[in-house]
Formats: structure tokens, C-alpha cells, sequence
């Protein structure tokens, strides 16, 4: 069977050499346009359109050689001052998470986990102050989680925040993805 091809962001570590976690952005802030990374292919494809008046409130991606309980890379919603571009690399900190599961529409399967890391990119000027979620507006992080719920909802799928957790405990739901991944083979 021949080799899949790989984008070379999918290559990358969890973490650089400066221990900042690596995100490879899909979807820009602003964006009605899911952008997807294709394993399979090697590429960034549009997903989905989000409904008129739905947009990305941060850039969105993923951390790449991590593997999550739906069996993709850890998602991860990066705070900074303006989008970047699909396939983009940002050095970035984590800063919490926002725990949650996800069902599939009736009929479609059960419930799995499919949390939201969330990170401050590291060249930020609007956001340098921000280490932990205890730094950002509680009614931005209530904004975040029902954006995900509707994001979702739009797509016949639920969205159920189950928590928030600090650093440390995004820091934990990585290292656990780097293992899934080494362990799966792919890394």
C-alpha cells in the first residue's frame, strides 16, 4: 500500500523546540468556511459552509501528531490579533480547555469526547497578558461555548460542554494525544 501523502504541518511535534505548542491553523477568525486538513489526501479542503451571520470567532486548527478520542488531531481554538491562513504554523501556550462530547445527529451513533484546547499564540500583542483562562472575560468563554453548540447544531450533531480546565489540565490532554498517536503508528 503506498505511503499517505502528508502536508508537512501534519509532521510537526506537539511541541517545538521551545516547548510552545505547535497549531496548525485550518479555519480563520471571520471565516464561514470550515477548512479541513485531509489526512487521507495531504491537503486542506472546505468541509462546510457555516449559515449567513456564522463565523469563526478565532482562528481554529489542530495540534498535529496528537490523536483525540474521535480519532483526529486535538482541536484547538487559537487566540491572536489577526487570522493567519490555512496551513499555518503558530507557536502558541495553552491556556485551558473546554471539555465537552459530541453526538453524531439521531440514528448515527453515540457520544465521544471532542474537547477544545484553547491557545494563545505567542506573537500576540493583544493577548500577551492572557496565561490562563482566568485571564480572558467569563462572557467570552460563554460566547466560545455557544458558538461551538450552534456551530455544531447547524450540522444535525450536539455539542455538550462538560467543563472547563486550566493549563495544566490541556497540557495533560495532549501529552494523552501524542501517546494515542505514537501508539496508533503514526509517529
Amino acid at each position: 500500500m503506498p505511503a499517505r501523502p502528508r502536508h508537512p504541518a501534519a509532521l510537526l511535534p506537539a511541541f517545538d523546540d521551545d516547548g510552545h505548542l505547535t497549531v496548525v491553523v485550518e479555519t480563520t477568525r471571520g471565516s464561514r468556511n470550515k477548512i479541513r486538513y485531509d489526512e487521507r489526501r495531504g491537503v486542506f479542503t472546505i468541509a462546510h459552509v457555516l449559515p449567513a451571520g456564522a463565523v469563526f470567532p478565532f482562528d481554529f486548527g489542530f495540534v498535529p501528531s496528537t490523536r483525540g478520542d474521535d480519532g483526529d488531531p486535538l482541536d484547538v481554538l487559537l487566540l491572536m490579533d489577526d487570522p493567519a491562513f490555512a496551513g499555518c504554523v503558530v507557536a502558541a501556550r495553552l491556556v485551558g480547555v473546554l471539555e465537552a462530547e459530541q453526538a453524531a445527529g439521531e440514528g448515527e451513533g453515540g457520544t465521544e469526547r471532542n474537547d477544545r484546547l484553547l491557545a494563545v499564540a505567542e506573537a500576540s500583542h493583544g493577548y500577551r497578558a492572557v496565561r490562563a483562562l482566568a485571564d480572558l472575560d467569563a462572557a467570552l468563554l460563554d460566547e466560545i461555548e455557544r458558538f461551538f453548540v450552534s456551530y455544531n447544531a447547524a450540522r444535525d450533531k450536539r455539542f455538550v460542554p462538560r467543563g472547563r480546565g486550566g493549563a495544566r489540565r490541556a497540557r495533560t490532554i495532549v501529552d494523552e494525544g501524542v501517546r494515542r498517536h505514537r501508539a496508533e503508528g503514526d509517529g
